[in-house]
């Protein structure tokens, strides 16, 4: 008898199935949450706008210095330079474009984020309507990674860093799906230099998205959990081993290769060398504590793996309630449901593997650099991992939402709503 295969969004039952019309209206949602959220979006941390519209001004430095607060623009021969990658100035290209013409006057960091925001969730329920779940799972989970982590709160900071992190989300989520669920290089491509553009160390994750694209293996059926077998291997039902397409890796790989080149000979005219990125660069970061063993070491591994994971809140005197630590907190502690991520099986044990590998690929860079993100919720270099982890949690996601995930997700949602109440709202968290 022929292996039953699981039920894509093309054969999904309609009333378990997500309509488009849902999935853009849940994305709009989302995105206007997301406008709303901060009534105080920090535009003028407008890095990357301000040398986008030089760029379209045909120039790369400044020959005025900076604003004091812009203290991650550092002086070269007479000139200032941003530290921020080539990749994260032309994601705002299109932005800046519309300052000359009248349109805006300052970087739009609300409607930056909202639109991140409302493109994850659109990728996010595409991919879980391939994975074919209910309609309320797909919809909670989609909703949990956007308003029940750090990303709300962080994101909606809008100052040039978290929007590059947003821009990262977006660029990881597309290049999944278009490789993993609707398989078009070309365009997954591009999505991945989105991604790494904004977020270097995403560069890493790029054999896994190559995998996906050569594998045509048809995945295991609808809520038909693998485990492996007692040798410790995968059993065969719903793996198969990838053959190279030469094709589509030439297609997915020629826009990371041009923004790879032009992101070396960006850091040349900037500083005289394709290797300097130009971060150690910014007067008097070397001389922060931080960095007592130079950006990065292994040395710091130990320490960033606490903030990241372990951190706990604090208690003020002033306030009744307990208060995350602005600068690092336990990311478990404020988004429990993603202790899901460690549920065993799955519908394919080859993807969910290769996303883990994908998880400690991103992280170990992070971990070996000396700075947790400064002023933020959570670990807001951790956004980074979130595609991943959502499509570790589709794989091994039973069919039906347990009371105990609806509370790790009920959980989450206030949580992160308090946080960003705390950070926009309040006046209780001060820089």
């Amino acid at each position: 008898m022929a292996r039953k295969k699981r039920q894509t969004s093309n054969s999904a039952p309609p009333e378990r199935s997500l309509s488009n019309r849902l999935i853009m209206l849940i994305s709009a949602g989302t995105a206007a949450l997301y406008f709303f959220s901060n009534p105080k979006f920090q535009t003028y941390y407008d890095y990357t706008f301000r040398v986008a519209e030089n760029l379209l001004h045909g120039s790369v430095g400044f020959a005025e210095k900076p604003p004091a607060w812009l203290n991650e623009f550092v002086p070269v021969d007479g000139y200032w330079y941003s530290v921020f990658p080539f990749g994260a100035v032309v994601s705002m290209l299109p932005f800046a474009a519309l300052k000359p013409i009248g349109m805006i006057t300052q970087m739009p960091s609300a409607v930056i984020a909202a639109l991140c925001s409302g493109a994850s969730c659109l990728f996010m329920l595409l991919i879980a309507r391939h994975y074919a779940v209910t309609r309320d799972r797909a919809i909670l989970m989609t909703v949990g990674i956007l308003f029940g982590t750090w990303t709300w709160t962080n994101l909606t900071f809008g100052g040039a860093w978290q929007l590059a992190l947003g821009f990262a989300l977006v660029g990881e989520l597309g290049a999944t799906y278009f490789t993993l669920v609707n398989k078009r290089p070309l365009i997954a491509g591009v999505f991945f230099a989105f991604a790494f553009g904004n977020r270097t160390e995403i560069l890493l994750t790029a054999p896994i998205f190559l995998y996906w694209l050569w594998n045509k293996a048809e995945p295991a059926s609808d809520g038909e959990l693998q485990k492996p077998d007692r040798n410790g291997g995968l059993k065969q039902n719903g793996f198969s081993y990838a053959l190279i397409d030469v094709r589509a890796s030439a297609l997915f790989c020629a826009a990371p290769f041009i923004l790879g080149v032009s992101t070396l000979i960006y850091n040349f005219v900037r500083f005289g060398s394709i290797a300097d990125f130009g971060y150690a660069r910014i007067p008097g970061v070397l001389n922060e504590p931080w960095y007592d063993h130079g950006i990065f070491s292994v040395y710091y591994i130990p320490r960033q793996i606490w903030e990241m994971l372990f951190k706990l809140w604090e208690w003020r005197p002033s306030f009744p309630l307990p208060m995350p630590n602005p600068f690092s907190s336990s990311v478990l502690l404020s988004s429990p449901f993603l202790l899901f991520a460690f549920r065993p099986g799955a519908r394919d044990m080859a993807t969910k593997y290769l996303c883990w590998i994908a998880v400690l690929a991103i992280c170990i860079p992070l971990w070996m650099h000396g700075n947790s993100g400064g002023w933020q919720f959570g670990y807001r270099y951790a956004i980074a991992i979130l595609p991943f982890i959502f499509v570790i949690m589709l794989e091994n996601a039973p069919k039906k939402i347990t009371a105990l995930e609806w509370a790790a997700y009920a959980f989450s949602f206030i949580v992160n709503a308090y946080a960003t109440w705390l950070f926009h709202w309040s006046d209780h968290l001060k820089p």
